[in-house]
C-alpha cells in the first residue's frame, strides 16, 4: 500500500487508524516517522514520504514519532493472511528466530538461502531480517524501560541486545532519546508496574496493553477460549484469560483482559528474554492483527451473513499460542463434546505436564511436549483404538520432527501432511488450519455447528454445496465460520462472566 501516494495521503489527512501498522508516514523536514492516525497537523504531501515498515523508516533515517508513537501499532495483517515467504519470514521474526539463531537459522527454517531470504525482505519491506529484528528489540526496550523498574544492563540484555553500548546507540537512534530519558518522561508511578523480582532469569509481573484495529468483538474469542479451556492450564478468572506458556527461554503465565479500546495484559515470565515472543504469540493467538473493516466488508456482500455482522461486527478468529498443543487437542476432541475433551486433555496435562507455580490463581502445568507425550502408554488413553492409533502417530511424527506445525509452515504443504495421517479427515485438517497454522480462508463444512447455522438460515446444508456457497466469502471464510457459530446459545459465543 506504501507505493500508492494518493490513497496515503488521504489516510493521513483523515487521520484514519484502520491503516496504522499498513504503512509509516515519514516526515522529510523533521526526519520523524509517524502512524496515519498520528493527532499533529499533518504535514506538506511534498514533505511526505512513506515505507512499509517501521524498519525500513528506521534504516533510511528516521526517528519515532513521540506522540503517536508508531512502534507500538498493530502489525500488518498481511502477516496473518497471507502464506508466502515474506509473510512467514516475518512471522518467525516476530517469534524472536533472528535474535535466537540468527538468519541463517530463519533462512534453515524456511528452506531458502539466506540471500533469498534477504533480497525478497528488502524488496517488500525496505529492510532486511536483521533490521526488522532490531525494531523488535528496540521496541521491546521501550517497553521494558517504560514498564518496568529495571536496571538499564538488565533491561539491554533482555531485549536481545548484545552489548550495552548497542542497546544504548539503538534507542537514541530509534527514539531520539536516551534510555534514562525515556523512563524519566513518564510519571514515577508508570515505572513501578512490576511484581516480584526484577532479574533476569526469575518471575517478572509486566503490565501492558495491546493494540487492535477496531472494532473487536471479544464475546466469541474469549467465550471459545474459556470454554474450552483445559484445567491445569487455563482459566477464566476475575475477567480475565489466564493460561501458561512455555517460551524459548523459560515458561510464562499470562492474563488478558478485554477493554474497549485495548487488551490488557499481564505477564509472568522466567526470563525476561522471552517477551517480545510471548507478546507475539498473545497477539496472534487473540488474532489482534487483523484487519476487521476488510474482513465485515467482505461478508456484509452476502445477504444471509450482512444481519449477523451488522449485529456483532469485528469478530475475531480464536487461534493458539502452540501450534503443536493445539493439532493434539483437535484429535483429543474429535466427536466428543468440548467437556469430554477437556477432561482427556486434562488427564494428560496432570501425567505429563511441566509443573509451574502459579500464586495468583489455578493454573499448575504446562501442556505437555510431543516428546512427553510419545512415551505414554497407549493403552492408558480411554478412547477408541482407532483414535489412540491416531493420537500416537501424530505425537510420533510432532516428536521427531517428521511433521512439523509452527508460524512458518507452508499451510497447502501441511494440510497434505496432515490428511497423510491415519483417521485425520477434513474436519480435523480444516480446524488446526484456522486456529494453529492462521489460515484465514480454513471452511468448516462438516462441522456440526455450521450444518445447523445452515439450516437455520437457509444455506445449503450439505458439505459440498455450502462450499460451493462459500467461495463468495473467499478469502475469509475462517471469519464467516465465527459468525456462524455464533448463531447457536454455545458458550463459546458468550464472554464469560
Amino acid at each position: 500500500m506504501h507505493t500508492d501516494t494518493e490513497h496515503c495521503v488521504r489516510a493521513v489527512r483523515s487521520k484514519d487508524a484502520r491503516f496504522d501498522g499498513w504503512f509509516f508516514t515519514a516526515v522529510l523536514t523533521t526526519r520523524i516517522y509517524c502512524r496515519p492516525s498520528c493527532p499533529v497537523v499533518p504535514p506538506k504531501p511534498e514533505n511526505m514520504t512513506f515505507y512499509p515498515s517501521a524498519a525500513a523508516c528506521q534504516q533510511a533515517g528516521f526517528r519515532a514519532c513521540k506522540r503517536c508513537r508508531p512502534d507500538t501499532s498493530p502489525g500488518s495483517p498481511e502477516w496473518n493472511q497471507r502464506a508466502d515467504l515474506v509473510a512467514r519470514a516475518m512471522r518467525l521474526i516476530g517469534d524472536g528466530i533472528v535474535d535466537r539463531e540468527g538468519v541463517p537459522g530463519l533462512a534453515a527454517r524456511l528452506g531458502y538461502s539466506t540471500r533469498q531470504i534477504e533480497r525478497q525482505l528488502l524488496a517488500e519491506l525496505g529492510a532486511g531480517p536483521l533490521a526488522l529484528a532490531r525494531a523488535q528489540r528496540a521496541q521491546t526496550a521501550r517497553l521494558l524501560v517504560e514498564t518496568t523498574a529495571l536496571p538499564m544492563a538488565e533491561i539491554a540484555f533482555a531485549a536481545g541486545f548484545a552489548s550495552i553500548r548497542t542497546f544504548n546507540d539503538t534507542v537514541r537512534e530509534v527514539f531520539a532519546l536516551s534510555p534514562s530519558e525515556l523512563r524519566a518522561r513518564l510519571p514515577k508511578t508508570r515505572t513501578q508496574t512490576t511484581g516480584g523480582s526484577t532479574a533476569v532469569g526469575t518471575p517478572a509481573a509486566l503490565n501492558l496493553r495491546l493494540p487492535f484495529r477496531a472494532p473487536l468483538n471479544p464475546d466469541n474469542l474469549f467465550g471459545h477460549l474459556a470454554a474450552t479451556a483445559v484445567p491445569g492450564v487455563e482459566e477464566w478468572r476475575d475477567g480475565a484469560y489466564r493460561r501458561t506458556l512455555r517460551l524459548p527461554y523459560g515458561h510464562g503465565i499470562v492474563a488478558l483482559t478485554p477493554r474497549p479500546d485495548h487488551i490488557a495484559c499481564r505477564l509472568t515470565l522466567s526470563d525476561l528474554r522471552d517477551l517480545p515472543v510471548a507478546i507475539s504469540r498473545c497477539r496472534r493467538m487473540l488474532d489482534l492483527d487483523a484487519d476487521p473493516v476488510a474482513v465485515d466488508e467482505q461478508l456484509r456482500m452476502d445477504p444471509v451473513l450482512a444481519p449477523l455482522v451488522a449485529k456483532a461486527p469485528g469478530r475475531r478468529v480464536p487461534r493458539t499460542v502452540d501450534e503443536a498443543e493445539f493439532a493434539v487437542r483437535a484429535v483429543l476432541g474429535q466427536q466428543v463434546s468440548t467437556a469430554a475433551a477437556r477432561t482427556h486433555a486434562a488427564r494428560l496435562v496432570t501425567a505429563y505436564g511441566d509443573p509451574v507455580d502459579d500464586p495468583e490463581g489455578g493454573l499448575t502445568h504446562l501442556f505437555p511436549t510431543p516428546q512427553a507425550l510419545a512415551a505414554l502408554d497407549p493403552e492408558s488413553l480411554a478412547m477408541p483404538r482407532t483414535r489412540r492409533t491416531t493420537f500416537t502417530t501424530l505425537v510420533a511424527q510432532l516428536a521427531d520432527g517428521t511433521l512439523h506445525l509452527g508460524v512458518e509452515s507452508d499451510w497447502p504443504e501441511a494440510r497434505a501432511r496432515l490428511l497423510a495421517l491415519p483417521g485425520f479427515g477434513p474436519w480435523t485438517v480444516d480446524v488446526i488450519a484456522m486456529r494453529a497454522l492462521g489460515d484465514p480462508d480454513a471452511f468448516l463444512p462438516t462441522d456440526l455447528g455450521i450444518r445447523r447455522a445452515a439450516q437455520e438460515l437457509g444455506l445449503p446444508s450439505t458439505p459440498a454445496a455450502l462450499t460451493a456457497r462459500a467461495a463468495a466469502w473467499r478469502p475469509w471464510r475462517a471469519y464467516a465460520v465465527q459468525y456462524l457459530w455464533a448463531t447457536d446459545s454455545h458458550p463459546i459465543n458468550f464472554l464469560p462472566v
